[in-house]
């Protein structure tokens, strides 16, 4: 499987997806940092890709995405942005509607 096809996979299976850097029990950034604390503050339950862990994924995702910069929420295989714009809709109070649209809330 190429890794296009991983990426989509990956997006099929799961109805969130947080790419960031490192886990979210020890990110690697502030931004992935960030933006794992307002996920949790939501409730969120998702999958997360360290993107340290496959240096092919992390390139290849720039393109999928056409978006240069880690870390990359998808919500219902849709690219929602990074830590600004996930805080940005949070501080709105539009995140966890979003989350909750595709079973992404814990409970």
């Amino acid at each position: 499987m190429n890794v296009t096809d991983r990426i989509k996979d990956q997006l099929e299976s799961h109805p969130v997806i947080l790419y960031m850097k490192g886990t979210p029990e020890f990110p690697q950034c502030g931004f992935s940092g960030q933006t794992v604390q307002v996920l949790n503050a939501c409730g969120a339950k998702y999958m997360h890709v360290n993107i340290f862990e496959d240096p092919e994924l992390r390139d290849a995702l720039k393109t999928y995405s056409n978006w240069p910069t880690y870390p990359q929420l998808y919500i219902g295989g849709e690219l929602v942005g990074g830590c600004d714009i996930v805080t940005d809709l949070y501080q709105k109070g539009e995140l966890k509607g979003m989350l909750s649209a595709v079973g992404g809330i814990e409970g």
